[in-house]
This record gives structure tokens, sequence and C-alpha cells, in this order.
């Protein structure tokens, strides 16, 4: 059974490899800030969200982590603009 939630628009499982070793991550896509620093950001939208998570999580066993995120497009231009 995959991830499904209101606040959630995507959810994927993957295999995080690193030098010690292999573990599955739930990455969680969502459209609500999770900035706190973002003037719309709601802690309790935040907070519902990972609590449904690590229930999902709890119950399938499908993965070991959880990684909340936003949508590509939503990410603010965080490079500098090089000169001309």
């Amino acid at each position: 059974m995959a991830f499904a939630h209101p606040l959630a628009r995507a959810a994927k499982v993957w295999t995080a490899r690193g030098h010690d070793g292999e573990q599955r991550v739930l990455v969680v896509v969502t459209t609500i800030p999770l900035d706190k620093g973002h003037k719309r950001y709601k802690k309790a939208l935040v907070d519902k969200l990972s609590r449904a998570v690590q229930d999902y999580l709890n119950e399938s066993k499908e993965a070991g982590a959880y990684l909340l995120m936003n949508r590509l497009r939503d990410w603010r231009q965080s490079r500098p603009e090089l000169p001309a």
C-alpha cells in the first residue's frame, strides 16, 4: 500500500546507499511551506503530515526513515546570479 495523505502530493520509497550500507527512505512531496521562516508556515500542518508518515512507516515497515520536501518549482532561487 502506498502512502497517501491530503497534504502530500507524491510519495515514493528510495534506497539511499552510503559507505555504511543501504537505507530505505520514504520521500514525501508537499505544497505546504516547510521553512519556519516562511510567512505561510503552519507548524500544525507540518506536524500532522509528519505524524501521518510516522504512523504509516510503523505499520508498513516499508522504510526506516522519511524526508518531507517541497516541489522543486516551489523552491526559491538559492544560487546567486552570475555577472554577465
